[in-house]
């Protein structure tokens, strides 16, 4: 065969092969904008483009709806006796703080109840949700659940396997669940040395192409930590030296996590149990990790999960009603800003009804073409009057959305593509005055201490950074 005659039976096959895809493509029905690019890479990026496709276009996922509808009839028993005065309170805090509305959406939207009887303890500084994170599993009686989008093999990583492993010694049921691209750098060795320790190990959606597993999309993002079925926590702190401040590569670091005690804690568990049957094929016996539920405080409390395998668009969902329905107020801290064009219109909308929209952003980030993406957008939205500002004393890492300082939601997702669409997250929703007031005085000291971006017109820019940002702009369906 001629190199002539192979470069053309090449062709043939890609040119099928992208047919095929463009097809997926347009029956998916996705957002306009990344069907285009990803249309255009097809195109423009012989063999490349599919590649990429093969990795990185999937957006969706089925899981098993029965296993999950099985577990909530399980739960709904025991969660009654907690949120049997839920209306009550409900009702009360609803119309005060105008939450009845984002109350019954999630709902809808995510198939759980909110749930009253929490107590919650918030967390802003790093060392110290570590610390109480490591305080709980020491005192751990049964089982300890731990699932991490990034769980980092250095000397963080390592100290909280030490101390897995010897409780797993000790009789205590202890699982853990990482995303593979998350910990794509793990070491044969320390991936071996929780097997050998007692602790199940398993891996969210590997990538493995000789098995026909090319998807590095639909990441495991969550973060979560069960014990005992009675202590959670959750927000947006990983594992690793970084999460803690300690590598000098990006100082200092900040997140915001909690300590929940309560029948929300049931719901943590119950997105654990589904996705460690998703990811090691293991059903675990219900009645095994939801011990019977106790009262711990009066905080409402709606532990929400979202996903590619949910077409309800939930973060959409949830975001948009809270600046449609916020009276005064709306206050974001995330660290990857990509929004669509409806989560643009959203805020610019919010900014025209009068509300005060603040947007807290770091000045420097470990995904630089998502700041700079982030950036291509200040100008319409400051121009629509929402304040942009940048935090340039700590990565923030943080993921809060404060609503007319009434209500507030804390989680893993951030205001971009991947979030919306594409990972898993899990959002906690909290509807209490004091847990308000907590989230909106650290918004407020982060505030004293950025810097506001009050333009940022073209003529100002160099030709670099122009370029930087129209680029990342491009790209940004993709982030």
């Amino acid at each position: 065969m001629s190199w002539t005659t192979f470069i053309t039976i090449l062709s043939v096959i890609d040119f099928v092969l992208v047919g095929a895809a463009i097809v997926v493509v347009l029956r998916r029905r996705r957002e306009p904008r990344a069907m285009l690019v990803w249309i255009l890479t097809l195109l423009l990026l012989p063999v490349l483009g599919l590649v990429f496709f093969l990795m990185a276009g999937e957006l969706r996922m089925e899981r098993t709806r029965r296993q999950r509808r099985r577990h909530r009839e399980r739960l709904l028993p025991l969660l009654a006796r907690s949120i049997e005065h839920l209306e009550k309170t409900h009702g009360e805090k609803g119309t005060k703080h105008h939450a009845a509305m984002v109350m019954r959406l999630a709902t809808r939207v995510s198939g759980r109840v909110p749930t009253t009887g929490n107590n919650v303890t918030i967390y802003h500084e790093d060392e110290q949700n570590f610390l109480a994170i490591v305080e709980a599993i020491e005192n751990a009686h049964h089982h300890v659940h731990l699932e991490y989008y990034i769980f980092q093999p250095d000397e963080t990583g390592r100290s909280l396997r030490d101390l897995l492993v010897r409780k797993a010694k000790e009789g205590i049921k202890v699982r853990l669940l990482v995303d593979y691209v998350g910990c794509w750098n793990w070491p044969r060795s320390f991936k071996r040395s929780f097997t050998d320790g007692g602790v199940d190990l398993a891996f969210f959606l590997p990538v493995v192409p000789w098995r026909g597993r090319w998807r590095v999309n639909l990441r495991n993002h969550r973060k979560i930590v069960i014990v005992d079925g009675s202590v959670g926590f959750t927000g947006s702190q990983n594992i690793g030296d970084e999460y803690r401040g300690r590598l000098a590569k990006y100082g200092p670091w900040r997140d915001t996590h909690m300590r929940i005690v309560g029948p929300a804690v049931h719901h943590l568990q119950e997105i654990f149990i589904e996705d460690w049957h998703y990811a090691a094929k293991e059903k675990l016996p219900v009645a095994d990790f939801f011990p019977e539920v106790q009262s711990a405080g009066d905080q409402i409390v709606q532990v929400i999960a979202s996903g590619p395998e949910n077409n309800a668009r939930t973060m959409h969902h949830l975001l948009m009603s809270s600046m449609g329905g916020a009276q005064k107020s709306v206050c974001i801290i995330t660290p990857y800003f990509a929004p669509d064009t409806t989560m643009i219109v959203a805020l610019q909308s919010a900014a025209y009804r009068g509300l005060r929209v603040k947007l807290l952003i770091p000045s420097f980030s470990n995904h630089w073409l998502t700041l700079w993406a982030g950036r291509s957008f200040y100008k319409e939205l400051i121009d629509a009057g929402v304040e942009i500002f940048e935090y340039r004393h700590a990565l923030l890492h943080s993921k809060v959305v404060i609503v007319d300082d009434a209500w507030a939601m804390v989680g893993s997702a951030n205001m971009d593509q991947r979030s919306f669409r594409i990972n898993f997250e899990v959002t906690t929703i909290l509807y209490d005055d004091a847990l308000t007031r907590n989230l909106r005085q650290d918004f407020d000291t982060l505030l004293s201490k950025a810097e506001r971006i009050e333009s940022t017109q073209p003529e100002t820019l160099s030709f670099r950074d122009s370029l930087v940002l129209g680029v990342a702009r491009l790209i940004s369906p993709l982030l």
